[in-house]
């Protein structure tokens, strides 16, 4: 059984998923319900520990290139030159 409820839209994201809708052919309730099940699909598989996360590289395997990890000393001192300039702004 269907239901019936209002909600409220900013303007421009409103008009930016009729457009689509109609581009799509299909309706503008069938877009929404959509991108609610997607939501709702995410909440679950979340809560269960399945979260998809995106691949950091497209590498087939090892180290990124310019990580040399037998000089961790370098990474550190990057680190720490970022956390004084943050530090800064602080002021």
């Amino acid at each position: 059984m269907n239901e019936r409820t209002t909600v409220r839209l900013p303007a421009e994201l409103l008009k930016r998923a009729k457009r689509k809708a109609v581009a799509e052919g299909r309706t503008l309730t069938a877009l929404i319900e959509e991108g609610l099940r997607q939501v709702v699909e995410e909440k679950k598989t979340a809560a269960k520990g399945k979260r998809k996360l995106p691949r950091i590289s497209k590498a087939t395997g090892g180290l990124q290139p310019g990580v040399d990890l037998t000089q961790m000393w370098k990474i550190y001192e990057m680190e720490d030159l970022e956390y004084v300039e943050r530090m800064k702004h602080f002021k």
